[in-house]
């Protein structure tokens, strides 16, 4: 008999709202350690609030999120950004990289942060992974869309963070590129990471272990 799967992170009762609006309503979701994750659904249906709460960017106005068995909800902002930058990473539609730094110093800049810096050979190891090596001193204005949500990825992978949030990650890019970087998301995992992915593109979500489809909220 096989063993259940280890859920690693938890939401239960989820709700989040602004003023008279109830982004989330009562949300229970189970995330399983090792999955690809795609919460889908239609614009303004609380797929990108529910990632952010998830995620600790924002704080639900009721309900728990339990991730990697703390209880994250509640946490004082800084402490909720403290376990973050040890445990989790993020590749979003617009990338989010420093215009000012080059390729190799946009994936080391986290690692740096969370005061385990990587080395030279690290960071460019990170960055061949996705076959950027060659491009490693160019900045962000220099590359492709698609170079650039690779870069997204390397910073993930080299810092290894357990739990990867990646909103709209293929939304600004073509189709090679989208499927290139959902193959990468998916190495994420072989990594031994667990990704949470919000996407509109129907692709993507084919290529996930498990899909959550949210409605007005629900």
């Amino acid at each position: 008999m096989s063993a259940a799967p280890r859920v690693i992170m938890r939401a239960r009762g989820l709700e989040l709202a602004f003023g008279t609006t109830r982004a989330l309503r009562g949300i229970d979701l189970d995330v399983v350690a090792g999955d690809v994750l795609a919460v889908t659904g239609p614009s303004g249906s609380g797929k990108s609030t529910l990632l952010h709460c998830m995620a600790g960017l924002d704080e639900p106005t009721d309900g728990q999120v339990t991730m990697l068995g703390t209880v994250t909800s509640g946490m004082r902002p800084a402490e909720r950004a403290r376990f973050r930058a040890r445990h989790v990473g993020f590749v979003f539609q617009e990338y989010n990289l420093i215009a000012s730094l080059s390729a190799a110093d946009n994936v080391s800049m986290p690692s740096r942060l969370a005061g385990r810096p990587l080395s030279d050979a690290q960071t460019r190891a990170a960055l061949d992974a996705v076959g950027l090596a060659h491009r490693a001193g160019l900045k962000p204005h220099q590359l492709s869309g698609g170079e650039r949500q690779r870069v997204a990825i390397a910073r993930v992978m080299a810092s290894r963070p357990r739990i990867v949030f990646a909103d709209e990650p293929t939304g600004a890019l073509d189709l090679s590129s989208a499927a290139l970087v959902l193959d990468w998301l998916r190495r994420l995992t072989e990594q031994g990471a667990t990704v949470v992915m919000v996407t509109h593109d129907v692709e993507a979500a084919a290529k996930a272990d498990a899909v959550a489809v949210m409605s007005q909220g629900h």
